[in-house]
């Protein structure tokens, strides 16, 4: 191939020198416009398939946490390049960065198309184990197999960002984000309710954007690789034993993989269990569920540029400054996260009347608000900590404290109360697995960075 050889990889990791502060602004900063963007992707959906009526945005409600849990898998696939190829850079390895980035590019689309045909195959069975009425099936079936066949795409935008992310190169991967985002903004009033004297094909146009968007990803991605420290060289990979390439991923992306897909995995036992209680409680559940997932984009956003800075500092041996970082970033969680809550409580039936005016739809929406919100800063310490553990290799630490928050905490509680509190037994289950998020997560970042390195800051 044309492109350059990587360049000086000990050069490349820049984030192990300079003040702590700016590297977190600096790495977030263009992280948070980018998951924004990808999280707006989900309200713009909403907001035109809400106008198809209650059918098609209560389906909606039933696709989001499995599209979530099966894009969260991706995003694992992504953390286990990043902290491969981070860790690499800080150790100053440049071949073994370059070799297992591109092996990891590929990697995650071949996972990707796994998975896909087995969401095709599967479609139908998953929808009614979460109980979807059967007249929502059809629509949910609509949207769901052109999702699927499309969905490699994602994978092979997650193993771009990845080696981007190790690099440090949040802007580059912002950048991705934004152009499959804007996308998808332009073309859903096009393709699921019409305009420019075009009828639109309702909730099946949303796929199709989507996918669309995807594709833009991917075109950019590859083009931004071509200027980064790394490039994208599949001739690197010759020589390789691909086995220790998969291993060294694998051993980080596997359980990270798992831990980001144990959310939403609970959300959608969750969306089962709060489909007993009605369509309306479903639709405002979910409505409610994705503007609270561009609320706390900054969460978000920091949870990924933390692998980069704690693992690049962790190869080098800079132990003071990956603690350090640690801590900021939960002071970061703290105030935005009880910030937000009190916005979110506030406003909570004006941003209803965004998605529906179907009062009892409203009623619900605001109500999950009104309890779940206080858990936001909690649920961003959880996933910092969670980057923090997959950046120095511990993502089986992350998997086991996702698995018992979830499994030990959220389902649980609302088992327990849902016979005798209903829709609020769910809400509630999701605040105190967000608390309990926050406190393990903490304590495990506290014990895994100072019993390595007992060096004080």
């Amino acid at each position: 191939m044309s492109d350059p050889a990587p360049k000086s990889a000990r050069a490349s990791a820049k984030l192990t020198s300079g003040p702590i502060t700016g590297h977190l602004i600096g790495q977030t900063l263009p992280a948070i416009i980018g998951v924004a963007a990808i999280m707006s992707i989900g309200l713009v959906d909403a907001y035109f398939i809400g106008q198809l009526g209650s059918d098609a945005l209560a389906a909606i409600s039933f696709i989001f946490p499995i599209s979530v849990a099966l894009t969260s898998l991706g995003v694992g696939v992504m953390v286990g390049i990043n902290s491969v190829v981070a860790r690499a850079l800080g150790e100053g390895d440049e071949m073994r960065a370059a070799r297992r980035a591109n092996f990891g590019i590929v990697f995650g689309i071949v996972t990707g198309v796994a998975l896909g045909l087995a969401l095709f195959a599967l479609n139908d069975p998953l929808f009614r184990l979460m109980n979807a009425p059967d007249h929502l099936l059809p629509l949910i079936r609509t949207y769901m197999q052109p999702f699927a066949l499309g969905f490699p795409l994602i994978f092979g935008i997650m193993g771009f960002n990845g080696v981007l992310r190790g690099q440090g190169e949040a802007r580059k991967t912002s950048t991705v984000s934004i152009v499959y985002a804007a996308a998808n903004w332009v073309l859903d009033p096009i393709l699921i309710t019409g305009a420019f004297g075009f009828e639109g094909f309702g909730i099946i146009g949303a796929a199709y954007a989507t996918i669309i968007g995807w594709g833009c990803g991917v075109v950019v991605a590859w083009w931004l690789m071509r200027t980064a420290a790394i490039p994208f060289d599949l001739s690197l990979l010759r020589g390789s034993r691909f086995a220790d390439q998969a291993s060294a991923i694998l051993r980080v992306a596997g359980p990270a993989a798992f831990s980001n897909a144990i959310n939403p995995i609970g959300l959608s036992i969750l969306t089962a269990l709060i489909a007993l209680e009605g369509e309306a409680a479903v639709a405002g559940f979910g409505a409610a569920g994705r503007l609270q997932s561009f609320a706390t984009v900054p969460l978000l956003a920091l949870s990924g540029s933390i692998g980069a800075i704690v693992g690049q500092n962790w190869g080098a041996k800079e132990y003071g400054r990956a603690r350090q970082a640690s801590l900021y970033a939960f002071g970061f969680c703290l105030v935005w996260g009880l910030g937000i809550a009190i916005a979110m409580v506030a406003a909570g039936e004006w941003f209803a009347f965004l998605f529906t005016d179907d009062p009892d739809v409203v009623d619900e929406f605001a109500l999950y608000l009104n309890i779940a919100a206080w858990g936001y800063a909690g649920f961003g310490i959880l996933i910092v900590a969670n980057g923090i553990m997959n950046a120095v290799d511990r993502a089986s630490f992350a998997l086991t404290q996702s698995a018992g928050r979830v499994f030990l905490v959220m389902l649980p509680i609302a088992w327990v109360m849902l016979a005798s509190s209903g829709s609020v037994a769910i809400y509630t289950a999701e605040l105190a697995a967000n608390l309990f998020g926050a406190v393990t997560g903490s304590l495990l970042v506290w014990w895994v960075l100072t019993r390595k390195a007992p060096d004080r800051l």
